[in-house]
């Protein structure tokens, strides 16, 4: 069973020298349906932001309660209402609050997605789009999750070429 309650309020969140801890993730698949698809059948899904409307990759506060994967999971889940397994994390990023002079330390992972969920907890707040890489550069504006998602990019063009290597020597 999901929960379909949206967690609030900022008293359990963690922060690192002052900077609130935001957590976030590239929900992604493969057009085609399966795991073994390429960089170049690859879908990621964005939300657009409740206040301003751009699009971008879910992310929000990291709680005390929670490793930073479950965090992850949480707001992949809350914002995006999908579900998936975490993988290796892309990064940490300082950026600046669009709302506040205050700067953010955001950490993002890859997610892959195994369920797509018709009901979410901020499904009235949001909407979802599954896009093609290049559209998602240009319609997330926040450079550290478009510096996330070239890093994304090029770990899975690395696979995809060791793969391809693997094959060639059998």
């Amino acid at each position: 069973m999901v929960c379909l309650v949206a967690r609030t309020g900022r008293h359990l969140q963690r922060y690192n020298s002052g900077r609130r801890l935001v957590v976030g993730c590239i929900p992604y698949r493969y057009k085609n349906g399966n795991n073994g698809g390429t960089v170049d059948e690859l879908e990621v899904l964005v939300i657009n932001s409740k206040k301003r409307q751009t699009m971008m990759f879910p992310k929000g506060g990291w709680d005390l309660d929670e490793s930073v994967e479950e965090a992850a999971c949480r707001e992949s889940l809350e914002e995006a209402g999908v579900l998936g397994n975490v993988e290796s994390q892309l990064g940490t990023w300082l950026f600046k609050s669009n709302s506040r002079e205050l700067y953010h330390e955001g950490l993002m992972f890859p997610l892959l997605v195994t369920e797509q969920l018709d009901q979410w907890p901020e499904k009235s707040m949001r909407s979802r789009e599954w896009m093609t890489v290049a559209k998602a550069r240009e319609v997330c504006k926040q450079q550290w999750m478009n510096e996330a998602l070239e890093i994304f990019v090029d770990r899975l063009n690395l696979v995809e070429e060791k793969d391809v290597q693997s094959i060639d020597k059998n």
